[in-house]
Order: C-alpha cells, then structure tokens, then sequence
C-alpha cells in the first residue's frame, strides 16, 4: 500500500513541482502546500538541494529563489511516471477486489452493504457496487468530519448506521487495527476485507 518510502516520494514530488511552477515561493508556502511542518519542509529542501535537484540564489529582502536543476527535472518525471504507474494500478487491482467482495454479496444475498472507512477504495466500492444488485447504505468512519462521501452518508459510529447486512473494510490508513475494532462490534461472518488490503 501506501509505504513511508511511497509518502517520502510523494512529498518529494510535489516541492519539486511547486518549484518548477514558482521560483520565488517560500518555505512556509512550501510548508502549507505539502500539508507539512514547516520544519519538516525545510528539511525536505535542503535534502533536495544536497542532491543537485534544486539550487538556490539570493533574492532581494532576504528572500531566496529556487529553481530545478536539470537533475531535479528528471527526477520530477521520473516520480511522476512511477506516481502514474502506481496510481493506475491501484485502481485497477481495487476494482477487482471491490468486484470480488461484490460478487460474494450477491452470492449471499446480502444487498445492505456498509462501508467501513472514508478512502479511495470506498469510492470504488461505491462505483463498482452501482453495476451490481447491491446497495451501499453508507460508510462508517470514526475519523472524518465528512457527512457525505462518494454519493451515500457518513455515520462516526457503528451505532447511527443503518441496518445492514454486510460490513466491508475500506479503510486504508490502519486496517489491520479498523478490522480488529471491527469485529468488537461485528460478529466476524458479517465482515468482509478486498483482498487488496492484504490482512490475510
């Protein structure tokens, strides 16, 4: 899934790209930006500069301007194209996982389905199942200020959802612990994990 490496990328990435869009940007900018300390990503630019992807020059008012180098352009398309290929792939694995889980819905004949988690997976969840004789109810998501996400309501609890005949894992951050407190309060039989999340 999504691994610190992965994170540590991403977050590379995109202080390359608002470098490339704006020489004159600061860190704090920068900072607010990448949704990042700004100790952090002031951290993130010297580590960018020591590797030769971004120079620095002085600008008037004690400002500084950075620019890409051309090893920080390769870089920036080089992680680009591995951010695409991932991305791509992702989506495509999880809608044959949210296929799968659906598939063995209907086999069962549970059609109330609720979602546990607010992710990308529960959005394709939400699409796939609009293709099949199911229905998603909602989702469940104690960590989210949302109400509404991917066309269905958000409950906070377990206790506001509607009844249901099935729980899917969907959550993406923490599953192996969302399962754990899952199954405290959904007996096993009625919860169901994509084989995308890995949890077996």
């Amino acid at each position: 899934m999504n691994t610190k490496a992965d994170r540590e990328e991403e977050r590379v990435l995109e202080l390359l790209d608002a470098v490339g869009k704006r020489s004159d940007v600061s860190q704090r900018h920068l900072a607010s930006n990448m949704g990042i300390a700004l100790g952090l990503a002031n951290s993130y630019l010297k580590r960018c500069i020591r590797k030769g992807f971004i120079k620095i020059s002085d600008a008037p008012a004690n400002r500084y301007l950075y620019y890409l180098t051309p090893k920080g352009f390769a870089e920036k398309s080089r992680l680009t194209a591995k951010y695409l290929s991932t991305s791509f792939a992702f989506y495509r694995q999880a809608g044959d996982s949210c296929v799968g889980i659906l598939s063995q819905c209907e086999i069962h004949g549970w059609r109330r389905i609720l979602l546990y988690g607010v992710s990308d997976l529960a959005e394709i969840a939400s699409l796939r199942a609009q293709e099949r004789d199911v229905q998603i109810i909602g989702i469940v998501d104690p960590h989210t200020e949302l109400n509404r996400f991917a066309g269905v309501v958000v409950w906070h609890s377990l206790s506001q959802a509607e009844p249901f005949d099935v729980c899917v894992l969907t959550e993406l951050n923490t599953p192996l612990l969302s399962h754990e407190r899952l199954l405290k309060e959904v007996e096993k039989g009625r919860v169901l994990v994509p084989d995308i999340l890995r949890l077996e």
